[in-house]
């Protein structure tokens, strides 16, 4: 009996102490493995953060951030996979080597290979950066600008007199008027002319007397007398035709007609009807308007597409819808003084009824010739600093990597990639973490350079002199020393004031140095340039870069 009475108490037992093994509570087991809260952040401003739980001024809760599951346990962490020969490769996902098939390779966090700047996942996300991977484009550009029809030089001609006279009659009498070759432009009376036109006829009928005679030299002597009356008159530009007309009248002609030597428009009359005219003066300027130049102002930045040859299209506000085509003659070796553009040449062949008139303003599109195959990156993924040309490349696993870049010619929303990045590579096309319209861009490149290889996740040691409310994101105070840590709000506050201290090129939209001789004031207002081609861009144009600016 006292046998059983015992098997039975220990059965009790035992199904007590079983029951509480499969049904205890799951917290005394979790408890030890429970993760580690390593600080509190903005859930909706990830660059706040706090060591202690709080409120953010929208009144939501900060967010706990752990300890990565992985990093007690020894295990490294993968931050990216690159190509073995050609590191600047790489991948998020493991895989083989686009060029040589090899394994790609992991870089784990901590190694010397995994540089660059650590970004939280959620401020990527927020921020919406986008990245592209890149690639050798052929680039081609079409240059637009204003260009002014001028006379071609070459086709230009000044009627003048060989001999002092009166104008007797005016036949053209107006500018403007379009005259042919050979048409008679006025006529002239010339008391040398008639002495001359009578020395002449005087020769030939002394000629005509000693036809007879056998004396050879005075034969001889009228030839030569006949002659040189002839020379005078074909000088002074007397027709053939004139001089046999004379000969055949045997009277001279109290006026001499002067003919147009050319079709063209007159575009100069220097002379009027009764004027008395002397040798060498200039009486018209005809210019022949059946090809006329458009002289185009290009940029400097644009001459690399600039060729002689290339074709032109030229276009006319009055006449919409229509281009005349044209090609490029010459590229002057100067630059205009005060737009400092370069002067281009394009010839075109006019209408019949002109309508190409000189100095009226055309826009000018120039289809370069030139065809460049390298790799280009877009133009909003460079950050120009003025001095410095930055793109921020892409590592994977949220590894980012910012690189000075050497940059060449820029066409159609791409610019030329010289140095510092190779096709396959990714590049970010929309980093608004790297810049901010209120903050430094100098700033802030180096504050990023600074953090290389840290992990932005994790907040940054407190420092004495800072409270704890804001360790890991205070901003330099520019004014006076204050408690941060009983002021929350100032930060935000110093950072504006800072702000209303700065200048910003209008033309870049960069922050500019108070440079005095990078200046130039417009409608009374002064302007900072980051640059000195800035502030040629803004000279030739300011009302385009002012209306940015506002």
């Amino acid at each position: 009996m006292k046998k059983l009475v015992i098997t039975a108490i220990v059965s009790i037992v035992l199904g007590v102490a079983g029951g509480w093994l499969l049904f205890r509570p799951a917290g005394h087991d979790a408890a030890p493995t429970e993760r580690k809260v390593l600080f509190y952040r903005d859930p909706m401003n990830p660059q706040n953060t706090s060591a202690t739980p709080k409120k953010a001024s929208d009144g939501m809760d900060f967010v706990p951030v752990y300890e990565e599951s992985g990093s007690g346990s020894g295990e490294k962490k993968i931050v990216y996979y690159k190509d073995p020969m050609h590191p600047w490769f790489t991948s998020e996902q493991p895989g083989k080597a686009p060029d040589c098939g090899m394994d790609m390779v992991p870089v784990y966090e901590g190694e010397s290979d995994g540089k660059g700047i650590k970004i939280d996942p959620v401020v990527v996300q927020n921020i919406g950066v986008k990245v592209e991977e890149v690639e050798k484009r052929r680039l081609n550009k079409t240059i637009r600008a204003v260009g002014k029809v001028d006379y071609d030089e070459r086709r230009v001609y000044t009627v003048n007199s060989k001999i002092m006279g009166w104008v007797e009659v005016l036949n053209v009498d107006y500018t403007g008027k379009q005259i042919h070759k050979g048409e008679p432009l006025m006529e002239l009376y010339s008391p040398e002319l008639v002495s001359t036109q009578e020395e002449y006829l005087q020769a030939l009928r002394y000629r005509s007397k000693l036809e007879s005679s056998s004396l050879e030299e005075a034969r001889k002597g009228s030839e030569d007398l006949i002659q040189s009356a002839r020379r005078r008159l074909l000088y002074w530009d007397i027709p053939e035709s004139e001089i046999t007309a004379l000969e055949k009248r045997g009277t001279p002609n109290k006026t001499m007609t002067i003919y147009s030597p050319v079709d063209g428009v007159v575009i100069e009359k220097m002379v009027q009807k009764g004027q008395n005219i002397m040798a060498g003066m200039e009486l018209y300027k005809i210019a022949d308007l059946s090809t006329v130049w458009v002289l185009a102002e290009v940029y400097q930045y644009e001459l690399p597409w600039v060729k002689v040859g290339g074709p032109v299209d030229i276009e006319l506000s009055y006449v919409p819808g229509r281009a005349f085509k044209g090609a490029i003659t010459y590229v002057y070796p100067y630059l205009n003084m005060e737009t400092k553009t370069a002067r281009v040449r394009v010839e075109v062949r006019n209408t019949p009824t002109f309508e190409l008139k000189p100095d009226m303003y055309a826009t000018v599109k120039i289809s370069s010739p030139v065809s460049i195959y390298d790799v280009a990156v877009p133009e909003e993924a460079i950050i120009r600093s003025g001095e410095r040309n930055i793109a921020v490349m892409s590592l994977g696993g949220g590894y980012f990597d910012p690189r000075d870049v050497k940059l060449g010619v820029s066409a159609n929303g791409f610019v030329q990639v010289l140095d510092g990045i190779r096709a396959g590579e990714k590049i970010v096309v929309s980093s608004q973490f790297l810049i901010d319209s209120e903050s430094n861009l100098k700033a802030a490149i180096n504050q990023m350079a600074g953090h290389a290889g840290m992990d932005m996740s994790k907040p940054m040691k407190e420092e004495a002199s800072a409270g704890t409310e804001h360790q890991g994101h205070q901003m330099p105070d520019t004014t006076t020393s204050m408690d941060q840590s009983e002021h929350p709000g100032h930060d935000m506050q110093d950072e504006n004031a800072a702000a209303l201290q700065k200048v910003i090129d209008p033309v870049c939209g960069m922050e500019a140095e108070r440079d005095e001789e990078l200046s130039n004031t417009y409608k009374g207002k002064k302007y900072y340039f980051c640059s000195a081609e800035d502030l040629e861009k803004f000279k030739a144009n300011p009302e385009k870069y002012v209306g940015q600016a506002q």
